[in-house]
């Protein structure tokens, strides 16, 4: 099983990881905050109360036996900045503006929110990197992937055969209709694979993220890739979906780390 619980806080975790990675994706269940964040919502910028936000990360980081103080997040832009973590982001710190996140340190760990966007947790066991990256439709089209992926290889050498891609519940092409811009974007970038992200049905066109990003990471060398399949605004007893909920709502968080 993909899903797991503990503490009272469900999540998933992927499967291709080994076990030299702790690792999930958090749903909205077993944490303290009230509607329309209940109740495990991660983000600060949401309005909900900062002690209940402080008290589910701190539930999260628990759950996974993660100090929270080994900490290390950014602030999402939309882009393609990656931030190299090499130890905690120091609390009073400001987040710095950023889409990726990598550390090759056991002693830090990887946090990032989401509210429909896609985690994209990565993993290089030969040169024992890890990384999550934020791909929303604009990320997609800048190319976060292909981004981070080059980023693996310049800074700590990696081979793209080695690494290992785990795209995480997010909003699936069924619930994610799109307008005549963003399909003009991705059929020019996509150009001969926009059919495999672009589904038009009953006048309508819908993105599937899922395949955009693989095909990125395919691009990029990435052959070894697990695709959740997992849709947030299917199921709003799990996940919060920013869409699906008209943007009142909280954010869902992935963690990851190495393991000493």
């Amino acid at each position: 099983m993909s899903f797991h619980e503990r503490n009272g806080l469900r999540y998933y975790s992927f499967e291709i990881f080994s076990n030299a990675v702790t690792q999930a994706v958090f749903t909205r269940r077993g944490g303290v905050s009230s509607a329309p964040w209940h109740s495990l919502n991660l983000g600060g910028s949401v309005g909900d109360d900062p002690a209940h936000v402080a008290e589910n990360r701190i539930r999260v980081f628990n759950a996974l036996g993660c100090n929270p103080a080994s900490i290390h997040d950014v602030w999402l832009v939309h882009g393609t900045d990656i931030v190299y973590a090499d130890a905690p982001r120091p609390i009073e710190e400001p987040c710095a503006r950023a889409d990726i996140i990598f550390t090759d340190n056991p002693n830090v760990s990887l946090f990032m929110r989401f509210g429909d966007c896609v985690p994209i947790l990565l993993h290089d066991p030969v040169k024992k990197v890890i990384g999550i990256a934020h791909a929303g439709w604009m990320g997609t089209i800048r190319g976060v992937v292909k981004a981070a992926v080059e980023g693996m290889q310049s800074h700590y050498g990696s081979d793209p055969k080695n690494i290992i891609a785990g795209i995480g519940p997010s909003i699936g092409v069924d619930h994610y209709e799109v307008g005549a811009d963003v399909i003009a974007q991705f059929q020019e970038k996509y150009n001969h694979d926009a059919h495999q992200v672009l589904q038009t049905r009953n006048g309508s066109t819908y993105l599937d993220l899922w395949t955009a990003n693989a095909i990125q990471l395919k691009n990029a060398g990435v052959e070894q890739i697990q695709v959740s399949g997992v849709c947030t605004a299917c199921s709003l007893d799990d996940w919060f979906s920013h869409r699906a909920e008209k943007g009142k709502t909280g954010r869902y968080g992935a963690l990851m780390s190495l393991q000493a």
